[in-house]
């Protein structure tokens, strides 16, 4: 598996050492991301980032969303592109393209798919990007009109301690399948093999070639007609059968590379060379049909991932200067207010300003029935589509309903969610799986063992009592018997097809390993808040101290609490206001949030104090009063999150929140358990006690309570010693260090942001757990298939090659049971396309 070193300039702002603690986390992102070996910055101006990685287990973008993520700048040295591509016709091809770039100076990594994507990164101080979408040219494959965008200027910023010189991508074009377009249409899906009858002519050469094989077969036992009709016959099956055989053989060999094309070719011309017209044309016939019915197989679940790029719209409807104007998507700007007629799609990520539908968000969350749309309450305002209520954000790509709304544009379109959907996907169709590089490293060294065995088969006639022309019969039976076709084609069709399906139900699989690795976990840890509960606390309790009005107590606690952006802080302030009705609140100040254990404010110079016992005890030097602390046990036992509320030096009282499960939570964790997860850990900073009070209610195995985010951490790599390997589901933003720890990182409600999406080995974009089992069920059964292919395909080889060395079998056998292994593979792995279906 090849390795590859960068040596990377960092930006660091307000940053000045390396052993900043900013940087020793960026580190320790990187190297507990797999593909990752080694990661560390070196001192200098500027700092240089040194990363080892495997390129076909993670990509340059990855490596610099997590630097973003950690508030570091990563240079515009090394670039990267992901390019939608035509002619590579199966995952040989892809590979030798791989390799035959990655060999040019300047180019880091180069993985190509059979699904017709290319990721290419590249020092732009060795080599431009024209010179490197010229060498992608001349391999001979041809990148899909629109891809080549011109780059717009750079954008430059300043920022303390640093310029930051940003080359943005270019704009995206809305008839273009661009990196971070969504507009990819119709007219863009020509295929590999285009010619006289379009894109059927291959299969339909493959017919013809069957048609002539099996007429001259039916001749050969009519003694009235010449031996020279069969003959022709056979001549023109090869014709028809060889045509592609011949084409990809020649590029091949025109790279210096013996392919399994070019060595079906001596075989089938060997055949007719000893006078086997019919075996030769039964042979070239059934390869040709293989191929063609494989890419065939292989383009339906291409289409299923390449329907993303169809989704948005190429123009949308926008008011400018009190008229409505029909403009391409790629113009909007943030700010702009576009008109969505009824039954038509959303042109852009943004916030209802006016009207009142439903939409249809299927095709970025998975979710089947429609979601209501509202307008915002204060349309004016600065929105933030992240922090929006479901009801009030759309996606482009998403379909209206019987209403007109009017929407706000928050992200143009290069930068919506179903662009970096798009992206995401096509960067998962490059990266390999343990599975597929480990039948990569065995057909390395099984081809060059099948060919020395074949070259001394040649030689058989020299100690067996037959002829050099039987030798060589045998070894050409022998050597179709041995190629390595089903291997090839067996994990990367599963992975296709898999992460094909999983993004049509609203699920992001980045890659081969999180889809192979989250079909083998035996358990899964859960962040609480927002995960497993909605996320929504409300105020359930206020509790004053004696001779403490509820009055008081409740204007002291909404008035600091207002400071706050805690997600407890909301339904403390909303219940509490219902319950004060018209009276005046103190004024808060100098808000400061205590991690794991509550918040300070003064009020009137005095210190304010609302959190936990831990806090409390901080701050009085002493334990919590034996009355209150009982009040706050019960309350805990009960699963509410209690409170206390200190003022200068005496306790207001205490209060208490409760955050209530997800209706799915319970029928989510029984599905789990019914599909072999066994163990179930839900991670909180709440009490231990809130802890145990949601796992009995909700069925989680192993409650972990009183966590702080450090801790979480320490928690999964327990787990990880204990079980192997562990999934991590969270929100993808404050969970991201126990989710970059796990073996798979889930994102739960991954629309809409960004962290999220970039966090997460897996996003499930809509904000329902009960996709989890549906991921998890669409793994296992990957996993299954992609065993039972390598047993297939590797079967069939130990069956055929025995048959065919000791002259049991000959080349005709041998092809129909090398060919059908081929198709039952691709056929077998194309059953995921099918996967939750009805369900």
């Amino acid at each position: 598996m090849r390795k590859v070193r960068l040596d990377i300039p960092l930006l660091l702002p307000q940053v000045s050492d390396v052993r900043d603690q900013c940087i020793r986390r960026m580190v320790g992102s990187l190297v507990d991301k797999a593909g990752i070996d080694e990661a560390h910055v070196v001192a200098g101006d500027p700092a240089q980032l040194c990363i080892h990685y495997h390129p076909s287990q993670v990509s340059l973008n990855e490596v610099k969303d997590i630097a973003k993520q950690n508030g570091a700048i990563l240079t515009h040295r090394y670039q990267h592109r992901n390019l939608r591509v035509r002619g590579i016709r199966q995952p040989r091809h892809a590979r030798r393209i791989s390799e035959q770039l990655t060999k040019i100076d300047g180019i880091v990594a180069a993985e190509a798919s059979a699904a017709g994507t290319l990721r290419l990164e590249w020092d732009k101080e060795r080599i431009a990007q024209t010179d490197v979408l010229n060498a992608v040219q001349q391999t001979g494959i041809k990148i899909r009109s629109g891809e080549v965008a011109a780059a717009r200027p750079p954008i430059v910023t300043e920022r303390p301690g640093a310029v930051i010189v940003d080359t943005p991508a270019p704009a995206a074009d809305p008839h273009a399948g661009h990196d971070h377009a969504p507009g990819a249409h119709a007219h863009e899906h020509a295929h590999d093999h285009d010619g006289v009858f379009g894109e059927y002519t291959e299969l339909i050469f493959a017919i013809i070639s069957g048609v002539l094989w099996l007429a001259a077969f039916v001749l050969g036992f009519i003694d009235a007609v010449p031996e020279s009709w069969s003959i022709g016959l056979s001549i023109g099956a090869m014709f028809f059968g060889g045509y592609y055989t011949v084409i990809e053989a020649y590029e091949a060999l025109s790279k210096g590379i013996f392919e399994i094309d070019f060595l079906m070719l001596v075989a089938a011309a060997g055949a007719a060379a000893l006078g086997k017209w019919e075996e030769g044309a039964l042979l070239l016939f059934l390869f040709s049909l293989g191929h063609a019915l494989e890419h065939y197989a292989m383009a339906r679940a291409r289409k299923s991932i390449a329907a993303l790029s169809e989704l948005a719209p190429a123009t949308a409807l926008v008011k400018r200067g009190g008229t409505t104007e029909e403009v391409p998507i790629d113009t909007l700007a943030v700010g702009d207010v576009i008109v969505v007629k009824p039954n038509t799609k959303i042109a852009a990520d943004g916030v209802v300003v006016s009207g009142e539908s439903t939409v249809n968000q299927a095709a970025i969350t998975g979710e089947s029935v429609p979601v209501d749309k509202l307008p915002v309450a204060d349309p004016a305002a600065a929105h933030e589509l992240e922090k929006l209520p479901a009801e009030h954000r759309t996606f482009a790509g998403t379909i209206n309903g019987s209403q007109v709304l009017e929407v706000r544009v928050l992200r143009i379109a290069a930068d919506s969610t179903l662009s970096r959907l798009i992206t995401l996907v096509r960067e998962a169709e490059t990266q390999k799986s343990p599975t597929q590089q480990f039948a990569d490293k065995i057909e390395r060294f099984y081809v060059p063992a099948v060919l020395i065995m074949v070259g001394l088969l040649h030689f058989a006639f020299l100690v067996l009592d037959e002829t050099f022309g039987e030798s060589f019969y045998r070894a050409m039976a022998v050597l179709v018997a041995a190629s390595p076709c089903a291997l090839a084609i067996s994990t990367p069709s599963a992975i296709l097809a898999g992460i094909g399906r999983a993004a049509q139900m609203g699920v992001l699989i980045k890659g081969g390993r999180p889809l192979e690795d989250l079909g083998t976990l035996t358990a899964v840890a859960f962040d609480k808040t927002g995960t497993l509960t909605e996320g929504k606390p409300q105020l359930t309790e206020v509790l004053p101290a004696a001779d403490i009005t509820e009055t008081e107590l409740l204007q002291t606690l909404i008035a600091v609490e207002s400071l706050s952006d805690h997600p407890l802080a909301a339904g403390i302030v909303a219940g509490g206001k219902l319950r004060l009705g018209n009276a005046v609140l103190p004024q808060a100040e100098n808000m400061e949030a205590l991690t794991a254990r509550g918040v300070r404010a003064t009020i009137a110079g005095e210190a304010v104090h609302v959190g936990n016992r831990r806090l409390m005890a901080e701050v009085t030097g002493t334990t919590v009063p034996t009355n209150l602390d009982a009040q706050m046990d019960a309350l805990e036992k009960r699963g509410q999150t209690a409170m206390l509320v200190h003022r200068a030096d005496r306790y207001l009282g205490l209060v208490a929140v409760m955050d209530v499960a997800r209706p799915a939570a319970r029928d989510t964790l029984q599905k789990l358990k019914k599909i072999g997860i066994r163990r179930m850990i839900m991670l909180t900073g709440d009490h231990q006690q809130v802890a145990d009070a949601v796992a009995a209610d909700i069925g989680i195995t192993d409650p972990l309570g009183s966590l702080l985010p450090e801790d979480k951490v320490a928690a999964v790599e327990r787990l990880l010693r204990e079980e192997g390997k562990v999934a991590m589901i969270g929100d993808g933003v404050n969970d991201a260090p126990a989710m970059a720890k796990s073996t798979v990182g889930i994102a739960m409600g991954a629309a809409g942001s960004d962290v999220a999406l970039e966090t997460a080995d897996i996003a499930l974009m809509s904000d329902r757990l009960d996709r989890l089992p549906f991921a998890i069920g669409l793994s296992r059964k990957a996993s299954r298939i992609i065993k039972q292919n390598l047993w297939i395909s590797m079967g069939m080889v130990a069956i055929l090659v025995p048959l065919t060395l000791f002259g049991i079998a000959d080349i005709g056998p041998a092809v129909v049971g090398h060919e059908g292994s081929t198709l039952l593979v691709v056929a077998n792995a194309l059953r995921l396309l099918g996967y939750g279906r009805g369900s």
